[in-house]
């Protein structure tokens, strides 16, 4: 609770600095706000205690799975708001707004793994759902960005009105909102119907959050339209916040869990990733490329619903994978793609010419999500195949490496465009330094994941 009460108070804090005028502060203020939550929240998780106790009504509980994932969530946010400072340069008056708006997705995020009540589940994930609306659309003038906020608004409604009309029913089914009441109700053998019904509109609502086929079709008009820093926020930590969320909410509704929702799951984790893969295969965009990627790496992370029990190490340790490779493609596309109107692929033509340290960079971040070695993105693949095998998965073991190798082609395009075509001009690229170091830290950091898994690997969670 310590944790989302700090990020609350510190969205508060980046509005307060805008009343008083105090814009130049508002990004180190912010920086260091965010380090020393992140200090707290490791500090809490090897202690084992929190330094604020549950609530009366067990509204925010604190576990290793939600400290592990808020560890996640802070430092993804961290590494995108020091980009902040230059993507908004020309904006600089409305910086606040922009700042506070992450801020509050970043509490919505750590209250959407953290709920010990349905209720505060559901108010984290509006919070995080209106700031990511508001921040699809930050760019009024731009017809793109217009498109995109209108279309994630719409969608995520329809999908906000499916899980909360799950939520009634379960809460029909088991007379309670809390989730330690609702997982002794629901063990019982005369739940209601109303149960399994309740809890498959939660997992419909959940899968459209997380942009898996069939509930997909958003995701690419949203992030191509959508201003570049925040299509990042959205491909990573709202990304890895709905499938946190949904794993949770799928270990503790777990009774629901009956062999036709496994066999739909399978069939959705096999479609997410094919669709995703082979779609991305014929784009010109890297924005959209990079979101039909994401949809192919739900997929994988889908595939630990299938081990609820298990498996909670496993998809964290696949999030940070995905997140870190993630922040780092999205750190030089936001560099290459300065001052474009668009982020076609011909952008990226002779980069090692112009930008050798975004070129190798961008490879590394490629590597990781094509699942190559050294690379942390080889290791979630690895760990989450080893689960399907001893659960007795094997098909999704089968077109997950299928999948895996789809993915190389379409990654290796890109690196090969900027080592062997010839861009417009040799002028070497001007990028500013928070982009790079970004780009850096974040490569960094996925393969310190790589070298040493049992960073994540060897949690209690």
């Amino acid at each position: 609770m310590s944790t989302l009460i700090a990020i609350s108070g510190l969205g508060i804090i980046c509005l307060l600095l805008e009343i008083f005028n105090l814009r130049k502060i508002l990004i180190p203020v912010t920086l260091l706000g965010l380090i020393a939550v992140l200090g707290m929240t490791v500090t809490e998780f090897y202690l084992g205690s929190p330094f604020i106790d549950a609530d009366e009504y067990n509204m925010v509980i604190t576990t290793g799975f939600s400290q592990g994932f808020s560890i996640l969530f802070i430092v993804l946010a961290i590494l995108i708001i020091t980009m902040s400072p230059k993507f908004y340069q020309d904006k600089f008056i409305k910086i606040a707004d922009y700042i506070a708006l992450k801020v509050f997705m970043l509490a919505g995020a750590i209250a959407m793994v953290s709920f010990g009540n349905f209720a505060m589940f559901f108010i984290g994930l509006e919070v995080l759902s209106i700031a990511a609306y508001v921040l699809a659309a930050s760019e009024p003038k731009s017809l793109r960005s217009n498109e995109a906020g209108m279309k994630y608004f719409i969608m995520g409604a329809f999908a906000s009105s499916f899980i909360l009309f799950g939520i009634a029913l379960v809460y029909g089914a088991t007379g309670s909102f809390n989730i330690g009441e609702v997982q002794i109700s629901s063990m019982l053998s005369n739940t209601p119907i109303w149960f399994n019904i309740g809890f498959l509109m939660i997992s419909v609502g959940m899968l459209f959050k997380a942009s898996v086929v069939p509930f997909h079709f958003w995701a690419p008009d949203v992030y191509e339209g959508s201003p570049t820093l925040v299509t990042a926020m959205m491909s990573t930590l709202v990304k890895v916040a709905a499938i946190g969320a949904l794993y949770k909410l799928v270990s503790i509704l777990s009774a629901g869990i009956t062999p036709a929702y496994q066999t739909a799951i399978i069939i959705l984790s096999i479609l997410t990733m094919t669709v995703g893969n082979l779609t991305a295969l014929k784009q010109s965009s890297i924005k959209r490329m990079m979101a039909y990627s994401g949809i192919s790496h739900a997929g994988f992370m889908m595939m630990t619903l299938l081990a609820v029990g298990s498996s909670a190490n496993t998809v964290l340790y696949y999030a940070a994978a995905y997140g870190l490779a993630g922040i780092a493609a999205f750190a030089v596309i936001l560099g290459v793609c300065r001052g474009k109107d668009n982020e076609d692929i011909s952008n990226f033509y002779g980069l090692i010419k112009r930008q050798p340290v975004l070129t190798g960079t961008l490879i590394c971040a490629f590597l990781s999500l094509s699942g190559i070695p050294i690379f942390a993105g080889f290791f979630a693949k690895f760990f989450v195949f080893n689960q399907m095998l001893e659960t007795g998965h094997l098909i999704l073991v089968i077109f997950g490496i299928l999948n895996s190798v789809i993915a190389v082609t379409y990654y290796l395009g890109v690196a090969n465009v900027m080592i062997t075509k010839e861009g417009e001009t040799t002028e070497r690229l001007r990028v500013p330094f928070e982009y790079k170091a970004v780009g850096v830290i974040a490569i960094a950091l996925n393969i310190l994941l790589g070298v040493f898994p049992d960073l994540i690997m060897g949690l209690s969670l």
